[in-house]
């Protein structure tokens, strides 16, 4: 079974190809899979999907728990990004919204 949310402008995608949009967006060259904003930008994908999970699945607990790994392991990612090179640590939070 695949998985397939729904896209404004295509209407849905797989997991596979949003994960690959999501790759050529945030990449910093071709083929850039290991850069902080790629990693940041697929578990805030994640994230997000897991958080619309949990209206439906309040006590999925085994799931909450790989939500809270994926959450420290987003923020780990934002401090060595922010430490390296403030610009892209901005500009990435400010494309993914996720501070204010």
């Amino acid at each position: 079974m695949v998985e397939t949310t729904p896209n404004n402008t295509t209407g849905t995608l797989s997991l596979k190809e949003q994960r690959a949009e999501i790759i050529k967006k945030f990449s910093r060259k071709e083929n850039d899979t290991a850069s902080p904003e790629v990693q940041v930008a697929l578990l805030t994908h994640r994230i997000n999907y897991l958080a619309t999970h949990f209206e439906q699945h309040k006590k999925d607990y085994h799931s909450k728990r790989g939500l809270l790994q994926m959450i420290g392991e987003r923020k780990a990612l934002l401090k060595y990004l922010s430490r390296k090179n403030d610009q892209r640590y901005k500009d990435l939070i400010k494309e993914l919204g996720l501070r204010k």
